[in-house]
């Protein structure tokens, strides 16, 4: 024989309320757990089941000293469901209006702009004025190396790196005649120091 197929999720939820529902009761896990394996629940599962039902608000959980009280009474259901049910009936009816005015939008747009031969024409120049600004665009940016603002920006960042670069040449000059007046009579270890790093006394400022 083939094993005995188990409970789904939902048939486990479904006889779990079943137990409120009949009874009406107030009950302590306990008594939840005893009730469930009567239904073919397994232990393991109880807990899982029974926290889901209380995610979705259709058991009620309340802590009174160190214990939890479980219960769900079936006129609370059917009030949940009645209200679901207007809350959809609310949302279809709000689609087909929407789907109305879409539809009515849709086609006064078709009788305002009909498909004419010349309108066909229109929008195939329309195309290929767009495909040529692309194209433009694309020899633009080719150019934008030569264009004046960018020349006199890339001017500009050069004058800065020049006076930059002159400037930390007169810093230079200044750290090697200090050293010279502070390590007197090491004047050739010092220039030779600087030569290997490429600060030797020959180097000109930038014009």
């Amino acid at each position: 024989m083939p094993p005995k197929k188990g409970l789904s999720a939902a048939d486990k939820r479904d006889r779990m309320l079943e137990i409120f529902h009949e009874s009406a009761d107030v009950f302590v896990i306990k008594d939840v757990e005893k009730l469930s394996v009567k239904r073919g629940i397994i232990a393991q599962a109880v807990q899982d089941v029974l926290q889901s039902l209380i995610d979705d608000d259709l058991v009620h959980c309340e802590k009174i000293g160190i214990s939890n009280y479980y219960w769900a009474f079936p006129s609370e259901a059917s009030v949940k469901i009645e209200t679901e049910v207007k809350k959809y009936e609310t949302e279809l009816a709000n689609t087909k209006r929407r789907r109305v005015e879409v539809e009515s939008a849709l086609a006064q747009h078709k009788a305002a702009n009909p498909k004419t031969d010349e309108r066909a024409k229109a929008l195939a120049r329309l195309n290929e004025l767009k495909s040529r600004a692309a194209e433009v665009q694309g020899e633009l940016a080719a150019y934008r190396d030569s264009d004046p603002e960018t020349v006199a920006a890339m001017r500009a960042a050069s004058e800065g790196a020049k006076l930059a670069a002159n400037r930390w040449l007169d810093n230079t000059y200044s750290l090697l005649s200090w050293c010279k007046k502070k390590f007197v009579g090491r004047e050739a270890e010092l220039a030779k120091f600087f030569e290997e790093n490429g600060l030797g006394e020959n180097i000109e400022y930038l014009e």
